[in-house]
């Protein structure tokens, strides 16, 4: 088994009983630390055993891959999950969230939250005694940006002066790859039709935490943004709770579909990401998903591994 370094168990202690709500709530010594720690348990050099301890799962929004895969690393950790439906709990009857945080408080020992507004985690988290982790909202997808990194530094050893172009809607997923990408070198690149690019404010802060010379560019110019770039990222038009505005949308990015033409652009050696469920033949075609230069179902498979990692700093169990 390997052991962590003086360096990186410190780096991961210092996330013991925090929350993580947004990718810039951590460092970039601590993210390197989380996916260090993630290729270890990926790769079974390291074994953690959190004592039985339970996560709650609050999930507002329909999910697989997030579902899926924080039960599947807590139940790796030797801990438990359970599913505090809205439907089947006081949650879906407007209990509020200071009394339904401080209650599960005492029965759980970390939360993870998938909604729709953000200002619904850090309620949660400003109530509730114990971590609490952002599963996904409307605003960023922290866990999500973990993978993805963790799936491009498997691929090409290294992050520092990665080129990343993400082709698409300015939604909560390019709102964490800027944000964590800043902290770890990365030049981002997004490219969006007009009226869809990423928040503001966001690209203003995933600026101010670049470090290394790392760019942040917005453009409404997909095939100049993937030009000579390592990794081409793509999301579906239109997220959950946007499903009136489908057709709007398609018509809006349909100059946006990450196909051949878009790989042959980039780098010889790019990789595609997408962060899946895919609308195959929208924003990406059947053969890019299903070509050699696509890692999608690799960065799937990492939400367990960084999940795990994460679980077991915030919980103290290295």
């Amino acid at each position: 088994m390997d052991t962590l370094s003086i360096e990186i168990a410190k780096e991961l202690g210092s996330l013991n009983g925090k929350d993580y709500l947004s990718s810039s709530d951590i460092s970039f010594g601590q993210i390197n630390a989380l996916l260090g720690l993630a290729s270890q348990l990926k790769n079974r050099k390291r074994r953690i055993d959190l004592g039985n301890r339970t996560l709650g799962l609050i999930f507002s929004k329909a999910s697989t891959r997030t579902r899926v895969s924080f039960q599947v690393a807590m139940a790796r950790l030797g801990g438990q999950v359970i599913d505090l439906n809205a439907q089947s709990t006081q949650i879906g009857r407007g209990e509020p969230i200071k009394d339904t945080a401080r209650v599960l408080s005492r029965y759980c020992d970390a939360l993870a939250i998938r909604t729709y507004e953000h200002q619904e985690v850090i309620d949660y988290a400003n109530w509730a005694s114990i971590p609490v982790i952002n599963a996904l909202t409307d605003l960023e997808h922290p866990c999500q940006a973990l993978a993805d990194f963790l799936t491009i530094e498997e691929t090409f050893g290294t992050l520092k002066g990665i080129n990343l172009a993400y082709i698409g809607d300015g939604n909560n997923v390019a709102n964490s790859l800027m944000l964590c990408g800043a902290l770890l070198g990365v030049n981002i690149s997004v490219a969006s039709p007009k009226d869809f690019e990423p928040d503001i404010s966001i690209v203003q802060r995933a600026r101010s935490l670049a470090i290394s010379g790392a760019s942040i560019q917005i453009s409404n110019d997909p095939l100049k943004a993937v030009k000579g770039v390592n990794v081409i990222y793509t999301d579906v038009w239109s997220s959950m709770g946007q499903e009136q505005q489908q057709e709007s949308r398609r018509l809006a990015f349909q100059k946006f579909t990450v196909n051949k033409s878009f790989l042959e652009e980039a780098d010889k050696k790019a990789i595609v990401l997408h962060c899946l469920p895919a609308h195959r033949g929208e924003e990406i075609s059947d053969e890019v998903i299903e070509s050699e230069n696509s890692r999608i179902f690799d960065q799937a498979e990492n939400r367990v591994h960084v999940q795990q990692a994460l679980l077991a700093a915030l919980l103290g169990g290295l």
